[in-house]
């Protein structure tokens, strides 16, 4: 920027009382096309470990090397030490792809994070703006040389990725080489160490089902299955969690631990670091016998050596689930016809469905967690004029309320508390380089969730302390119109969240507006903030009564605002007046939404129905657990922001109808006397 838009914005800040916030937003994101370039101070210089990770491929003859963003369970959330893309590019968000060469540098990500990518990476790297292998394997194609070979750590790639790239490249002659040993780990001297917590086992109070009857419920499944598997490798960290009823603190915000598990009739394997191994660990897990249900512990760093060594018995067959196994166990399951898979593992899909007292605990949890957000709601409409709160003090705020909570376990995420412009960002977070200022003339998001020991919570809500805009307020009331349709639908067995997602957008699509990122995901009980394979994506299975999803509309004006209204739900019996086996959702998280961003004549009578009953449950689910908590002011302020809302015409309607009345009553009156 010159130096007289400089004075501009610095003039223009002034006026809006937030002078660092508008500075700081004016100049966030690196151009590389300026001599010198600028960098802001966000970005991260990445020549030393380019420059160590190019020697490193040198003597193993490969012309580039992928670093993809997830970890060898293919996590979505991964620990710091899993880190390797982001220490590579000084990127941190949660997906993308990275691809070194001898002189090149590039990565590609997805647009909920290209404004980020822009503001943490250096000139060193470049930014394509795609996610998919085929857009990738095009750069490889003309970027490295017939008969090329391009590394990778097959511990970090899914079978769909290794075989999107194959197909991709090899019809040109570049060839895709498997490096068991990671070149980035090489490089990184102060790659952080696993967490020195133990593994716990959950109380009996929050559990219903011992692990002793899961193994059993997951081997009746195999034995009932008609390919004849003799054995099941769970690979996604929550498996193995969900299977044992273990939860471990290895990842942030999520209580899941660095493991495997083989399961076959006869024994059970779990692979962990052993020194993390505790006696009562033991002695809960029955490792020290020899029967179907004793658990043999085995190192977790020996789990390609000891499936090698049982794929090499005769009359084996190993079940896997092709969406969380990695291509490094793949490619030992030899040969094929001792391999059985499905998109996922009989755990993933036996523990999407929540069983009685996981249904009931989790709706308790949310209870306690709309206490939390209505504090902090209640707070920042007092706070806000002061003109001292900010992005920052609002999210440690609202962390701060969940933490007094009963059974609290800390954030389920980062939370994603975003004012202005910094809203259009949908998964922003703030930094201190980034914090704005909250003021009563912007929009603000604020997207969190909380663990506790009996369920995992993620709600969003958007409020206005002002004035709210024609434009935000008819945006606002068209993303809730989305949320209110989905959450009222009627649905026969069978039927996945993608065959309605459309629904959350077509509000939105009416006026040529929509939005960018998914409508749902799964929610567990004291687990990942999104647990697959719930919710209203491609490849998420079909709803079934018990499953916990959220729904999630949304709406962003770039450089001006954002707007998300997101809350969970549990898929619920439908009574209807023929059909049978019918279901739909129930909302659970229960916060009221923004009555001056909400345009009633929008909203059909159906819609506004749908409201009143939600707020109504609000009172007589929320209510009580306020007056417990000696919260009274709180309650006052849900039993305002929960009144009914009135349909449009309705008061001018009762008005007319009286002031006629009252004609015919004076003019009776009149001829009477």
């Amino acid at each position: 920027m010159p130096f007289y838009g400089w004075l501009l914005a610095l003039s223009l800040a002034a006026l809006t009382g937030n002078t660092i916030a508008t500075v700081v937003y004016a100049r966030t994101e690196r151009n590389c096309s300026l001599s010198p370039p600028y960098l802001p101070s966000t970005a991260v210089n990445t020549t030393l470990q380019l420059q160590e990770l190019r020697m490193q491929m040198l003597p193993l003859n490969i012309s580039a090397y992928i670093i993809p963003s997830t970890d060898a369970h293919l996590s979505e959330y991964t620990a710091p030490r899993d880190a390797r893309m982001a220490f590579m590019t000084g990127f941190t968000g949660s997906g993308g792809t990275a691809v070194v060469t001898q002189t090149r540098a590039v990565l590609w990500t997805d647009s909920r994070y290209w404004v980020q990518a822009e503001r943490q990476m250096d000139c060193n790297w470049e930014l394509e703006r795609d996610v998919t292998a085929s857009s990738v394997a095009e750069w490889l194609i003309t970027h490295v040389p017939s008969n090329g070979k391009i590394g990778f750590d097959p511990f970090l790639f899914s079978l769909k990725m290794q075989k999107d790239y194959s197909v991709n490249l090899e019809s040109s002659h570049r060839y895709m080489q498997s490096i068991p040993l990671n070149l980035v780990d090489k490089v990184w001297e102060e790659r952080p160490p696993i967490p020195p917590d133990n593994i716990t086992p959950l109380p009996d109070r929050v559990i219903q089902r011992s692990w002793q009857m899961k193994v059993q419920h997951i081997r009746s499944q195999m034995r009932s299955s008609p390919y004849e598997p003799t054995a099941l490798l769970l690979s996604a960290l929550e498996e193995t969690a969900w299977l044992f009823n273990l939860r471990g603190k290895d990842i942030p915000y999520n209580p899941f631990f660095y493991s495997y598990t083989l399961v076959t009739m006869e024994e059970i394997w779990l692979f962990l670091h052993m020194d993390r191994v505790t006696e009562e660990l033991k002695l809960y897990l029955n490792a020290s016998c020899t029967g179907s249900l004793c658990v043999k512990i085995k190192n977790y760093d020996t789990v390609l050596d000891d499936i090698k060594s049982y794929v090499a018995q005769p009359d084996v067959k190993v079940w896997i689930g092709t969406e969380y196994t990695n291509y490094a166990l793949y490619e030992i399951i030899t040969p094929v016809d001792k391999l059985m898979t499905s998109s996922y593992s009989p755990v993933m899909i036996t523990k999407a469905v929540k069983d009685e007292t996981e249904q009931r605990i989790l709706r308790d949890a949310h209870v306690r967690d709309a206490v939390a957000v209505i504090q902090l709601l209640m707070w920042l409409e007092k706070a806000v004029p002061g003109g001292k709160e900010s992005e920052l003090t609002a999210s440690a705020y609202v962390n701060g309320c969940r933490s007094k909570q009963k059974d609290s376990r800390g954030p389920s995420f980062k939370p994603i508390s975003a004012s202005g412009p910094n809203a259009a960002l949908a998964h922003y977070s703030p930094t201190e380089e980034t914090n704005r200022r909250l003021t009563v003339d912007e929009m603000y998001l604020l997207d969190s969730g909380g663990q506790y020991l009996d369920g995992t919570t993620d709600i969003t809500r958007t409020v206005h302390w002002g004035t709210p805009t024609a434009m935000e307020k008819e945006a606002f009331t068209r993303v809730l119109m989305g949320n209110i349709e989905i959450s009222r639908t009627v649905f026969p067995p069978g039927t996945k969240g993608i065959n309605m997602e459309m629904l959350g957008r077509r509000a939105l699509w009416d006026v040529g507006l929509n939005y960018g990122h998914g409508t749902g995901h799964g929610v567990g009980n004291y687990f990942g903030v999104h647990e697959w394979p719930v919710g209203f994506q491609g490849n998420n299975i079909p709803f079934k009564v018990g499953m916990f999803t959220s729904i999630e509309p949304g709406y962003y004006k770039e450089n001006d605002f954002g707007i998300r209204i997101e809350d969970v739900v549990m898929i619920v019996p439908a009574s209807t007046k023929y059909g049978h086996n019918y279901m739909t959702f129930d909302t659970v998280s229960l916060v009221p939404y923004d009555r001056k961003l909400i345009d009633t004549a929008l909203l059909s009578s159906v819609q506004l129905q749908w409201l009143n009953n939600y707020y109504e449950m609000i009172q007589r689910l929320v209510g009580p657990e306020l007056d417990k908590q000696g919260l009274h002011e709180e309650k006052a302020w849900m039993l305002k922001n929960t009144e009914p809302f009135m349909e449009p015409g309705s008061s001018a309607s009762i008005c007319s109808s009286s002031l006629t009345l009252i004609a015919l009553a004076v003019a009776l009156l009149h001829s009477i006397v």
